[in-house]
This record gives structure tokens, C-alpha cells and sequence, in this order.
């Protein structure tokens, strides 16, 4: 049955972004509010599809760690929910994305008119400078600015290299960063079916601005990877203690 949900909420979800992505290509010439506004609503009912088709729900943890003003949100990356969720849960986040994606017909289009900030992964010091400079102009319109520290999906259990670009911003904007641990990945994992359970968020404790490069990714290395692990660990007695009624009982991993 999990399968068959699944199966029934990628269908859903390629068709129902096909016409909000037709709908929204006039928007791409009016301010872009109402781009940002279709993108909140696109990620809002990807959300509650989610929820309502497989049984995916999730649980925020920390909101008192995030800032009034801009600030950087360094996220765990696990699965493609969160780059999803993270627009919910922020006001209009700037994420920081592959350059690539530009090339994407319709949506790549909107990247600019959005504000996301695109960098060039081999671009070396120039890219991540331009990264910084388009990074800067979304923080002074008071936004955040989502990056995945490790750069592409990481699986559960397993901590990536933490990529240059999340110290540039850090040193470059002096803005406190926001580590974000989920463990997303248990439940939607790569290239396998979504599976129906409770995603937990937890924002933690802000790392200040001001500390030495060094000191301050290995941090925040240490901090997302800690909690994220404790994250996982509790997904998994969860489900060893309370098994979905479908399902044998079985711990996640």
C-alpha cells in the first residue's frame, strides 16, 4: 500500500507542477511578489498533497532560533522535501542552487525574477564571490538565505564535506547562521518511494558572526551532524515502538 500511495503522489505531483508552471510563466513579467506568491502556494499544496496521499506529515522544533531579521540557514540535506518545506516554514527564503537548474525550461526562467542566488559549482573563487555579492542584495530585502552546506543529498546516517560556499556567505554577509537538522531522509529517500510517517525540523541554537573560518565550519559541521543523528535515532524507536498498522514492525533505517 505505501508503494501504491507513492506511486499515486508522484503522478499528482508532475501533473499539478506542470500547470501551476504554465500558470505562472506570465507572472515572470509582473513584480515578483506574485511569482514568490505562486511558489508558496506550489510548495504549500506539494505539502498537504503529501500529507493527504502518503501519510507524510512533519513537526518544526526551534522556532525561537530564528531570527527577525536575515540570516543564513545552513540545512542538512537528506531528501528533496525540504527544499520544498524550508519555503513554508520561511518568509521568502533566497536559496543558494546549482547554476545548472537555470537550464530547467519554465521553472529556470523564474530563478532569476525569485531572487534565488545561482552558483557555479567549478566556477572557483569568481563564482563564489558573485554567490556573496547576489546573496547580499537578497539579505538586504530582509530574506534568508537557505544553502545546503554538503551541496547535493546526503544519505541518513552518513555526514557529506561541508562545501566553501557556506563559509563565504558567512564571512561575507556577517550574518548569524541557523543550522538545520531533519531527518527527511528516512522517509523520502533517494530514487526510493516516499514512505508515510513524521518528518521532524529542528532549528538550532545560532552561530554568532565573527568567528575564524576554521572554527566556525567546524561548528557548525558538528552541530547539524549531532543533532541530525539524534533526529534519526528517535524516528527509529518511534517506529520500533509504534509501527504503522500495514506494516510489520520494523525500525527505520
Amino acid at each position: 500500500m505505501p508503494k501504491l500511495r507513492s506511486l499515486l503522489f508522484n503522478g499528482l505531483f508532475y501533473v499539478w507542477t506542470g500547470i501551476l508552471s504554465v500558470i505562472a510563466v506570465p507572472l515572470v513579467l509582473l513584480p515578483s511578489r506574485y511569482l514568490l506568491g505562486m511558489v508558496h502556494f506550489w510548495t504549500g499544496s506539494v505539502i498537504r498533497l503529501l500529507e493527504a496521499v502518503v501519510g507524510l506529515r512533519y513537526q518544526v522544533r526551534g522556532r525561537k532560533h530564528l531570527p527577525s531579521g536575515p540570516a543564513i540557514i545552513a540545512c542538512k540535506h537528506q531528501s528533496a522535501w525540504e527544499t520544498i518545506a524550508l519555503w513554508c516554514m520561511l518568509r521568502r527564503p533566497s536559496y543558494v542552487l546549482k547554476r545548472e537548474l537555470g537550464l530547467i525550461p519554465v521553472w529556470g526562467w523564474m530563478i532569476p525574477k525569485a531572487g534565488m542566488v545561482p552558483v557555479d559549482r567549478s566556477g572557483g573563487p569568481s563564482a563564489l564571490r558573485r554567490m556573496v555579492a547576489d546573496a547580499q542584495q537578497a539579505a538586504a530585502q530582509g530574506r534568508p538565505i537557505v544553502i545546503f552546506p554538503e551541496g547535493t543529498r546526503v544519505a541518513p546516517g552518513q555526514t557529506g564535506k561541508f562545501h566553501p560556499g557556506v563559509a563565504a556567505l558567512y564571512t561575507g554577509l556577517n550574518l548569524p547562521v541557523v543550522p538545520v537538522a531533519l531527518n527527511s531522509g528516512l522517509y523520502w529517500p533517494r530514487r526510493q518511494p516516499q514512505r508515510p510517517g513524521l518528518i521532524t525540523v529542528e532549528f538550532l541554537q545560532p552561530i554568532p558572526p565573527g568567528l575564524a573560518r576554521r572554527e566556525f565550519m567546524a561548528k557548525l559541521h558538528e552541530t547539524i551532524a549531532t543533532a541530525t543523528l539524534r533526529l534519526e535515532a528517535d524516528a527509529t524507536r518511534s517506529v520500533a515502538l509504534h509501527p504503522p498498522a500495514d506494516t510489520k514492525q520494523t525500525a527505520v533505517h
